[in-house]
């Protein structure tokens, strides 16, 4: 492990004005957007879209890296270019998705636990050949208003995180750590705050104790928000506040930097919410964004699947990227998004 080389990576992903670009989705999940636009989701379907994603002009002013899925890291552009090539000479660090997914845990109802550690090692080794930079697992917290997450699940989850972290850092990849309590349900942001809070602490302790250096990290959190179902739903100034207050409690001021998940929101909130945070002036992090819808549903609805709508797709992205951009500095409005 070179520490200097993974700090120098984490800080090129979270650079000024830039955040990550979130296009890992599994073919599952990958499927059910195409079925919204009526795309069937063929090997070659799905890399069009992804090489029209890469390929838009001015998106490396505000996207410092981007996920791929393990299908993604091993294509190429039309003109036999490999993705990773493609995004490393654009000055966008590439990165991969390395969990498998969440399944049910062991005699815990309601709790999920994350897996793919088996042969872990090997796979981080091969995509470091394929030219990946980073890597990102996720665990799944599931909320309720009393039960969930159960403090075994939550210790469960943050052990497996702190496994991964260790085995990316010897392998010379920058984790990116995701613990997202989900937003579905009908708890309040009280809830969501304590729950965040109990998960953020017990993740540092894992990452702690398995020897993970923080320098060399990305933490890529929910923002503490009411569940979908809530009957009140916060502000965008108290979700900002709310979740701020959570993360200079736990986060160390050695990360560099905070990539929020946009976990459901729509894209001009998960605008909003970013750019309220920033606007509450510096932090001992960067505070920053690694968004997949928030930044591809607009380019999946011009799109739809049509040669004739790439430019718009593109300008699309463009459009999402740079709000984005100017969220991290604080500085976007609502008044700059336009019917289209």
């Amino acid at each position: 492990m070179n520490i200097d080389e993974l700090k120098s990576v984490a800080n090129a992903i979270v650079a000024k004005q830039k955040g990550v670009l979130a296009a890992d989705e599994s073919n599952p999940t990958i499927k059910k957007r195409f079925d919204s636009i009526q795309v069937e989701s063929t090997e070659e379907n799905r890399r069009r879209y992804r090489e029209i994603l890469f390929t838009a002009d001015g998106i490396e002013r505000h996207i410092g890296g981007i996920i791929l899925f393990d299908e993604t890291l091993r294509q190429r552009t039309r003109e036999g270019v490999p993705f990773p090539r493609l995004l490393a000479d654009r000055g966008i660090v590439p990165g991969i998705k390395v969990d498998q997914g969440a399944k049910a845990l062991a005699l815990c109802p309601g709790d999920k636990i994350t897996e793919g550690l088996d042969g872990l090692r090997d796979r981080l080794a091969e995509y470091r050949q394929l030219g990946a930079q980073f890597a990102k697992w996720r665990a799944v917290i599931d909320i309720d208003e009393r039960d969930l997450p159960s403090p075994f699940g939550i210790r469960a989850n943050a052990h497996a995180l702190a496994r991964y972290a260790a085995l990316c850092q010897e392998a010379g990849l920058v984790p990116i750590v995701e613990p997202e309590v989900l937003m579905d349900g009908a708890h309040g942001i009280e809830r969501c705050e304590a729950v965040t809070a109990q998960v953020l602490q017990t993740v540092f302790a894992e990452l702690d104790a398995q020897r993970v250096r923080f320098e060399g990290m990305l933490l890529k959190p929910n923002m503490v928000i009411a569940g979908k179902k809530c009957v009140r739903q916060a502000g965008i100034q108290e979700v900002a506040e709310a979740t701020l207050r959570c993360l200079r409690r736990y986060v160390p001021a050695a990360v560099p930097g905070i990539v929020f998940l946009s976990g459901g929101q729509s894209a001009e909130d998960a605008t909003d919410h970013l750019n309220a945070m920033n606007a509450m002036g510096l932090q001992p992090w960067q505070v920053s964004f690694s968004y997949g819808r928030a930044l591809q549903a607009p380019v999946l609805a011009a799109w739809k699947g049509r040669e004739g709508n790439v430019g718009a797709a593109q300008q699309a992205l463009l459009k999402r990227c740079r709000l984005n951009g100017l969220a991290r500095d604080g500085q976007y409005a609502r008044a700059m998004e336009d019917p289209s």
